[in-house]
């Protein structure tokens, strides 16, 4: 019996120093400490998964910021022009509401200068009770042009007579430059045909004669 217990020992102290079972304990080890931890082959590899696809979802949030930077610049660049465009329509509007009329009263202006030819034609001295029917045609001359120039001011057109003025290039058209007496140098001496202005804007300059230095 003690001999059979001797063998037992022996065989159970090869089988512990056996060199496979020591190779193989610390591999042992290691899974246990990784089951321990929560942390087994199969969780190992999935993290290079889970990294690439966070890398895919990084790319396709920097791609979507990109696209949303740059469609918020061509809205506003787009929202800018058709504020533009708005402001050039009005104010085009406003222009032609001010002056859509420019044709008439050119054409308009011709009938004032005959009315002003005619009213000059007539000698002052003879507009008297003496000549009733002559004053009465100067009278009615003289009410008529007071009345065509109230139309003309209401609807912005103002009569330009630069007469002693400076010459301005922009409201007036020099026909020619004299020596006058009592006049300054560069200053409008004579008025041929007064001028007209629509709105600020000039329809028609004065055509004058502008004073020069002797």
């Amino acid at each position: 019996m003690a001999s059979w217990c001797v063998r037992a020992v022996r065989q159970s102290y090869s089988v512990v120093a056996s060199p496979a079972l020591i190779r193989a304990s610390p591999r042992l080890l290691c899974t246990a400490t990784q089951q321990k931890n929560g942390q087994g082959p199969e969780e190992e590899a999935e993290k290079p998964e889970l990294n690439s696809a966070e890398k895919v979802l990084m790319e396709e949030k920097t791609q979507l910021g990109e696209q949303l930077k740059d469609m918020t610049e061509k809205y506003k660049r787009a929202l800018a022009d058709t504020e533009n465009l708005r402001t050039r329509s009005q104010k085009m509007m406003e222009d032609a509401k001010l002056y859509g009329i420019q044709g008439f009263c050119k054409d308009l202006l011709e009938v004032a200068d005959i009315l002003e030819k005619a009213m000059e034609s007539v000698p002052k001295e003879e507009v008297t009770g003496q000549n009733p029917h002559l004053k009465n045609l100067y009278d009615g001359l003289v009410m008529t042009e007071v009345q065509i120039q109230k139309v003309f001011t209401k609807h912005g057109l103002v009569k330009l007579n630069p007469d002693g003025q400076k010459f301005d290039p922009y409201e007036h058209e020099a026909l020619f430059h004299a020596p006058v007496e009592g006049k300054e140098p560069g200053s409008v001496a004579v008025v041929t045909k007064v001028g007209y202005k629509l709105h600020g804007r000039t329809l028609r300059p004065a055509l004058v004669g502008v004073a020069k230095a002797p």
